[in-house]
């Protein structure tokens, strides 16, 4: 861990060192902080902006940015709530509807950043400006579109699973699927002999710390309610994409093109289509957050793209340890950043402190948490490797 830190190499630990102060102060200034209720309410609310900060950690890890996922996820929600409560398609057609139109906005998008070669920045600008005005023509004026309270999207936000060995096995069940892949992985590297292997100590406290964090909040939900299944499903895309990520050669791929362009390109990578493929996930993982945040209001609104939304999540994506130079995040940093941002809005909500405050401490931690990425990216510099 030592060596790691004086190479730049942070990881997450600085953000969790920060959650635990945020957590800390908050609770210490109102007790009802930690309280079972809220901390379910917390684990509710960071699904939606959590799942759009996923797809933005994608579009980083290219060294490209999105500037348009608040815009699309609230076109995909006025697209699904438009088709099922004023035309009548059925709930599922309509969701797909919506997913397929985010992907298509993405590869438009893609495609003009991979292969005509504008700047990312300019043609998401415009997107964000381009599909905010869609949505406002599709609400037609209306302001609002409100959802079935029985049907499938609203109970996504609001459905939780009362038996607590639900909970308590899926605690289980993560962490024994860590250890069991973290012991496979050590054992591939050893009998490969040239990469760095985790040794069989620092597998069990791992395992052991996530059996901890794990098991203590899935006591603390079984205190209130019980599991949330917009939880579950947050944690299941977090996992898959993770896979995706680290376990996959599309991943691999990812990742070479976030360090360098030309040798990713000279090692024979597809650059457009990987580069097209990550603006296709962005999108549609907008869209999922934009569905899942309708499903918390219960209601399609024509103000969900608000630059609040779009400032979270990238931000949630940075803070949790996403480079913005690239090469360097994982599905876990949205975890992590949207945790601390929520925490904060949370803390405040609690305390009556304006959102302006809010806003102005979110922003400072921002900055900080670029300033980080900057100096450990530096230090790596220094140190060869990166």
């Amino acid at each position: 861990m030592r060596r790691r830190l004086r190479a730049g190499e942070l990881g997450s630990a600085s953000v969790i060192v920060a959650l635990v102060v945020i957590w800390a102060v908050f609770e210490s200034l109102d007790t009802s902080f930690l309280s079972p209720r809220n901390l379910s309410n917390l684990s509710v609310d960071i699904v939606g902006t959590g799942l759009i900060a996923v797809g933005v950690v994608f579009v980083l890890l290219v060294g490209e940015i999105d500037l348009s996922v608040a815009s699309v996820s609230a076109l995909a929600a006025a697209l699904f709530a438009a088709g099922n409560v004023h035309y009548g398609i059925p709930e599922v057609p309509a969701v797909l509807l919506a997913l397929a139109a985010a992907a298509a906005v993405g590869a438009v998008q893609g495609f003009l950043v991979a292969r005509v070669g504008v700047p990312s920045f300019v043609v998401t600008l415009a997107g964000l400006l381009g599909w905010n005005g869609l949505t406002l023509y599709i609400f037609g004026g209306q302001g609002s579109i409100i959802l079935d309270d029985e049907g499938l999207v609203v109970t996504l936000t609001h459905y939780y699973f009362h038996d607590v060995a639900v909970a308590y096995g899926l605690a289980a069940l993560g962490t024994a699927a860590y250890f069991l892949l973290s012991y496979r992985t050590a054992r591939r590297r050893r009998a490969i002999g040239a990469l760095p292997v985790q040794g069989s100590r620092e597998i069990v406290l791992r395992t052991l710390a996530l059996a901890a964090v794990s098991f203590a909040a899935a006591w603390t939900l079984n205190q209130f309610l019980g599991l949330p299944l917009a939880l579950l499903i947050f944690l299941a895309f977090l996992v898959c994409l993770d896979l995706l990520l680290r376990r996959t050669t599309y991943g691999r791929r990812i990742f070479a093109l976030g360090g360098s362009v030309e040798p990713a390109r000279r090692a024979g990578i597809a650059v457009v289509s990987v580069r097209v493929s990550v603006f296709m996930i962005s999108s549609t993982m907008a869209a999922i957050g934009g569905l899942f945040l309708a499903s918390r209001i219960t209601s399609a609104s024509e103000t969900a793209s608000s630059g609040n939304l779009l400032m979270q999540a990238i931000a949630a994506a940075v803070i949790g340890g996403t480079s913005l130079f690239g090469g360097r995040g994982r599905t876990w940093s949205a975890l992590l950043g949207i945790l601390v941002i929520q925490s904060i809005a949370s803390g405040m909500a609690l305390l009556g402190i304006p959102v302006a405050v809010q806003l102005m401490i979110t922003g400072v931690v921002l900055l900080a948490a670029v300033i980080i990425d900057t100096l450990a990216r530096r230090t790596m510099h220094a140190h060869g490797l990166a």
